[in-house]
């Protein structure tokens, strides 16, 4: 098993990093309508990962409307001291003005709850989950600082934070003299390479490392969607077409397109040649990325998992490498999903 340091930091993590958004069937909270594993099924996920040698688990306050944490929290029940349990705050909990962001209120708060839900008296890594623009980074930076001096928290990152954010976060650690960000929690895959330009460099400047989710795109790199036909149901793109909110037909649209179809089709070729799976390939080609600390999957089963374990193997060639990193270059637009989304509906989707 291949463990690195995160960041600028001396906590070892393995290169897989379960992601535990699915955890739970209440279907509530972020990702609302897209769980689907109860916690008998998720606790033989989590056997399998952690007896593979993997350690980190990533959650989040509000997955499930917090049924994740409770999951996670039970399922490493006896083994607590051997995993980097993460999760993350900020994401709104109730309609009150105060009972969301970044704010020291909320985060004292959400981190007590989380703890509880958890069953632990302290979380590896605590992470925003997403920036707010109404506190300031310095309030922010000075309460996390708190939690670390307490005890409650041993190491710091955030999610979805631009480069800018980063720095500023970075800084107003360094005038305060609290511990910085460690992490960085973003979305990287074949289909989504935006953060090369600027955000990886900063990390690397600023010293944090990079957890990578949605590396399969929705299952779009895993092969699971074609040209002509709807997407099933059950699958990602599918729940998110079926959920009223337009936000998540845009998400659809980002994954389920011609370029993204495209890119798809090379990572299948690429398997073929070498008689790997697609998910594989896609993996093994992130986890190859420069800056990329930890690449977190998702399951919803246990046999989705055993699917993606073997990308954590593999080694790709250089000229596989090449290619896939020419069919999935930034520059290779379009990206809107409408095309391939019409032409299935007209034909009766």
């Amino acid at each position: 098993m291949e463990y690195t340091t995160l960041g600028r930091s001396g906590l070892k993590v393995s290169r897989a990093c379960l992601g535990a958004l699915n955890f739970g069937t209440t279907g509530g909270g972020f990702g609302g309508g897209l769980v689907a594993c109860d916690e008998d099924e998720a606790g033989r996920i989590v056997g399998a990962f952690l007896d593979a040698g993997n350690n980190v688990i990533d959650t989040a306050d509000n997955y499930n409307a917090g049924q994740s944490e409770e999951v996670v929290g039970r399922a490493v029940r006896g083994r607590r001291d051997d995993v980097v349990v993460a999760t993350k705050a900020g994401m709104p909990h109730g309609a009150a003005p105060n009972s969301r962001g970044l704010s020291r209120g909320h985060l004292t708060r959400a981190l007590d709850a989380s703890l509880r839900r958890l069953g632990t008296d302290y979380v590896d890594l605590y992470q925003c989950h997403l920036p707010d623009g109404s506190t300031p980074i310095e309030e922010t930076m000075a309460t996390l600082e708190g939690f670390v001096r307490a005890g409650k928290v041993r190491y710091l990152g955030c999610s979805n934070f631009t480069a800018a954010m980063i720095v500023e976060a970075q800084w107003a650690a360094s005038r305060l003299g609290g511990p910085p960000f460690v992490a960085l929690q973003a979305q990287y895959s074949l289909l989504q390479r935006e953060i090369e330009a600027e955000i990886l460099p900063a990390c690397a400047r600023h010293g944090l490392g990079t957890l990578a989710y949605s590396p399969l795109g929705g299952g779009v790199l895993a092969g699971r969607y074609r040209r002509d036909a709807e997407p099933e149901p059950d699958s990602r793109i599918g729940r998110l077409l079926a959920m009223p909110e337009p936000a998540a037909h845009r998400s659809a649209e980002e994954m389920f397109n011609e370029r993204a179809l495209d890119i798809a089709d090379e990572v299948g070729k690429v398997a073929a040649e070498i008689d790997a799976t697609p998910a594989a390939v896609a993996l093994a080609w992130l986890l190859g990325r420069p800056g990329v600390t930890s690449v977190i999957i998702g399951p919803r089963s246990l046999d989705q998992y055993a699917r993606s374990a073997p990308g954590f193997e593999l080694e790709l060639p250089a000229e596989l490498t090449a290619r896939l990193d020419a069919v999935s270059a930034p520059g290779n637009l379009p990206v809107t999903g409408a095309p391939v989304l019409e032409r299935w509906r007209s034909a009766g989707g």
